[in-house]
């Protein structure tokens, strides 16, 4: 019979109901009552020999299964295809099933750190935590799900791993991972430098020479490569050939570079790089077409590889070519014409803590505004001493009243229909007043530096040339052909060659027969050299600062030196820009670099003699620049903490640049 005591209950009132019922119906009617009793009676006596039959089957059940559960559960845990160990705190083994015996070819000594036979697997970061990762020991690959156990007899806590052999799985996602698809464009980003002046036998040897180039390097990997126009490839690869190229840097920059025409012109190749998962062959010829224009617009000889969604750059080692041919100033200048002509107003505004070459620049392009008789507003962030000297020398003048107005005040302005210029920049965070940007819907970005990843977004003309000196010379080169009626005054003339000078370090670098030319321009537009001279005089505690810096300069190996200016310094940018050129003609150095306190952050000054490419090691800080001219700025992190890093990286990119240019001399 069952034993459970709230069953019984209810059957003592299903029968007391019914004895009830019975002894009603007996009033009535005696036979059928008694019929009732003996249907009750054989209704009892079924039920309970069911119950009996039923608790036999029980008994069975807890004598024959229950009580071997333990065997079965040993039994499953030794033979399952999953290895179980048991961990302490210190990576101690404590127990292991006999699975795990099996996979190491003998049963480890408790008490063995797992780090003997599996040295990759993790404990430390895991401790205490539910969750699954997959490691790698040699050939195979094993996922880990780890569970942790609570104290047990005074131990500092267990942790049990289940650890299965996923290697086909892992295997035949690593081969997917390979197999994908990786599209690339590749152009001669110097044709017309390269095979200018050649007859036709000494172009056809240097076209030979780079097809050769690009097509041993394309069968050394594995790859397809297809010439499409003059100066443009494509090369369709896929993952497992990109990795071999990653890996050697895309040494193929360095052996088109050896190429030299009878001009002495080296060759140098740009690309642009993408691989994606789930991408079709449209998105990314798309992305490697921007990756290339990217790549383009940094100076060329580099590649702008787009991998998951990561850009990633290589090369970079050559200075942009000067171009020789203004067409593209000329059709600039044009387009700008027609663009001011058809708005009511314009905005200029250069990069946060002008220079002037931003403040040069500015004023140019407000004299093309102020020529088609335009409003026009340069907007300027808190401004330095320098051009605090600028401002102060055109108070009185009435070409400029009320043409520069602080970003605090442009809240003020009311933008109808209004043409928005980025000159001296182009990454939105640096401008002057970043929320114009979202204010404005036309905007044209005219710059010099190398361009970022990071880029304002869908501007409606952009001039960028890193061959360039400055962006001073740019704008000079499009008032040039802007109109022939065009008439600089003698401070506009003033500041555009103020901002050339600057960029160039009185003409000692990054200088072309461009640059001249624009330098004539002005100097007969009325430029005086005096001003300028009068614009970039230090007073005397940035004198003391500058010397103090020099004094406890440090230089490291590699041709590195580093040092930073003296808290308080007035002017830092300025006295520190001044401080990394001073030390770049020091003997056998290669890079200087200057660290400088900033509101709310730490500015870095980055200077090269040309070997080193400074705006790489720039990037990684959320800078940029030139090649040879590079900063940036870095917030929440202590000077000493960021000196550390920014000499750690640059000393390790130098050693990695000679050793590549090593093994390329060797090669060659």
């Amino acid at each position: 019979m069952p034993r459970n005591s709230s069953t019984w209950v209810d059957i003592r009132i299903h029968l007391v109901v019914v004895v009830g019922l019975l002894l009603v119906i007996m009033i009535y009617n005696k036979y059928v009552a008694f019929i009732g009793l003996i249907l009750l009676i054989a209704l009892f006596v079924y039920g309970r020999e069911r119950c009996n039959d039923r608790q036999q089957e029980l008994e069975y059940y807890y004598k024959n299964v229950i009580k071997n559960i333990n065997e079965l559960s040993n039994y499953a845990i030794d033979k399952l295809p999953v290895a179980i160990l048991v961990v302490g705190s210190d990576g101690r083994l404590k127990w292991c099933n006999e699975e795990l015996a099996r996979w190491l070819g003998k049963k480890p000594t408790i008490g063995t750190s797992i780090h003997n036979f599996w040295e990759k697997i993790i404990i430390e970061s895991i401790w205490g935590k539910d969750g699954e990762y997959v490691f790698q020991a040699e050939d195979k690959f094993y996922r880990v799900k780890h569970r942790p156990i609570f104290n047990v007899d005074d131990v500092d806590g267990l942790m049990v791993f289940y650890i299965t052999d996923v290697t086909t799985i892992e295997k035949l996602k690593t081969e997917k991972i390979l197999s994908k698809t990786v599209f690339s464009y590749i152009q001669i980003d110097n044709y017309d430098e390269v095979l200018q002046g050649l007859n036709e036998a000494q172009r056809t040897v240097v076209l030979v020479e780079i097809n050769k180039c690009l097509n041993e390097w394309i069968g050394s990997v594995g790859a397809f490569v297809r010439r499409i126009s003059d100066d443009l490839y494509i090369a369709i690869m896929d993952r497992r050939a990109l990795d071999k190229t990653l890996n050697d840097k895309f040494d193929v920059l360095d052996k088109v570079r050896a190429i030299h025409a009878a001009n002495k012109f080296p060759v140098t190749l740009s690309m642009g790089v993408a691989v994606g998962d789930g991408l079709i062959l449209s998105q990314l010829s798309e992305n490697a077409k921007a990756g290339l224009d990217l790549a383009l617009g940094r100076g060329g000889d580099q590649v702008a590889a787009q991998i998951d969604g990561k850009m990633q750059f290589y090369g970079g080692k050559s200075k942009a070519v000067e171009k020789h041919t203004r067409v593209k100033a000329r059709v600039v200048a044009h387009a700008l014409y027609e663009i001011i002509e058809n708005s009511d107003m314009v905005l200029i505004m250069g990069h946060h803590n002008e220079d002037f070459d931003s403040l040069g620049s500015a004023i140019g392009v407000a004299k093309m505004a102020r020529y088609l008789e335009k409003e026009v507003h340069i907007v300027l962030s808190d401004m330095n001493e320098g051009v605090d000297k600028f401002i102060e020398l055109t108070k009185d003048n009435p070409d400029y009243e009320g043409l520069f107005v602080l970003a605090s005040e442009v809240n003020s302005i009311m933008p109808m229909n209004a043409i928005l210029f980025v000159v001296d920049t182009h990454i939105p965070d640096m401008t002057a007043a970043p929320s114009l940007l979202d204010r404005v819907d036309n905007v044209i970005v005219i710059d010099h530096h190398r361009r970022s990843e990071n880029f304002i977004v869908s501007p409606l003309l952009i001039y960028i040339e890193p061959s360039s000196s400055s962006t001073s010379e740019l704008v000079t080169e499009l008032l040039m052909y802007f109109s022939d009626d065009v008439d600089l005054s003698k401070m506009d003339a003033t500041a555009l060659y103020a901002g050339i000078v600057v960029d160039t370090k009185n003409f000692a670098v990054q200088t072309g027969v461009r640059t001249f030319d624009a330098a004539a321009y002005l100097r007969r537009s009325g430029a005086d050299p005096a001003v300028v001279r009068h614009l970039f005089r230090m007073d005397y505690e940035s004198t003391r600062a500058k010397a103090r810096a020099l004094s406890r300069a440090e230089f490291l190996k590699g041709g590195l030196i580093v040092t930073s200016c003296p808290e308080n310094t007035p002017n830092a940018q300025v006295t520190a820009a001044q401080i990394a050129d001073a030390m770049l003609r020091i003997e056998d150095v290669r890079m200087s670099l200057v660290l400088f306190q900033l509101d709310g952050g730490i500015g870095i000054s980055a200077r090269s003699t040309g070997e080193i490419n400074v705006q790489v090691i720039m990037e990684q800080f959320g800078g940029g620049g030139h090649q040879n001219v590079a900063g940036a700025q870095v917030n929440d992190v202590e000077l000493e903490e960021l000196k550390r890093q920014v000499v750690e990286r640059s000393v390790n990119y130098i050693e990695e640049s000679d050793h590549n240019e090593s093994n390329f001399a060797t090669r060659s």
